[in-house]
């Protein structure tokens, strides 16, 4: 609600809480004035002291012009008795209080509203999301090499066991002792080597 006002008098309303969960935020400036103003500017300041403009938007009987600072992502726009401003991308850093400014350009003489109560912007954090990488191989390819790697696992096993129980027996067939001395008869000593003892048969006799 705006009282009515001597004339070159301006008043502006806030709501006094604005709170922004999807960094976009909409803030609406109501202003009253019932002087004989042509040119008119309104800008959005951030702190309690509005040293920081965030945008402003310049105004007369034919068109709009808008500009915004490079650390805010901010429009504006006039309907009749009120000036809105759209604020997007915004982070928790720049959660603060913001004031509207309305002045008369022309003509003269200059015009500007009181500082008003203003609106607290509460920009709240955004969650981080983390996806889990997905894996762009598909499951049956995944399947055949598992199988693969398992199947040759198991012949490498089976190769290995194999290999173990041969070298177990010919160890075993090496440990065993066998006298392989040749031996001749005492009648013909030709064709065997001196060092190979006489076999004598009259122990086997009974």
């Amino acid at each position: 609600f705006l009282p009515s006002l001597p004339e070159n008098k301006i008043l502006v309303a806030q709501h006094p809480l604005l709170i922004v969960t999807n960094q976009t935020a909409t803030l609406v400036c109501n202003y009253t004035y019932n002087g004989t103003g042509k040119e008119f500017r309104a800008s959005l300041h951030k702190g309690t002291d509005c040293s920081v403009e965030v945008c402003s938007i310049s105004w007369n009987v034919t068109k709009i012009r808008g500009n915004s600072t490079k650390e805010f992502n901010c429009q504006g726009d006039h309907d009749k008795d009120k000036v809105i401003f759209n604020l997007w991308n915004m982070n928790a850093n720049q959660t603060d209080i913001y004031f509207c400014k309305i002045e008369v350009m022309y003509p003269p003489p200059y015009v500007y509203n009181e500082k008003s109560n203003g609106t607290v912007i509460h920009v709240k954090e955004t969650p981080i999301q983390i996806q889990e990488p997905q894996s762009t191989i598909p499951l049956w390819i995944l399947a055949t090499v598992t199988g693969i790697l398992a199947l040759y696992s198991m012949l490498i096993t089976a190769g290995f066991f194999n290999y173990w129980q041969k070298s177990k027996k010919r160890m075993y067939h090496q440990s065993d002792y066998m006298n392989m001395t040749p031996r001749h008869p005492p009648y013909k000593n030709k064709g065997y080597p001196s060092y190979a003892p006489t076999r004598d048969y009259t122990a086997y006799r009974s």
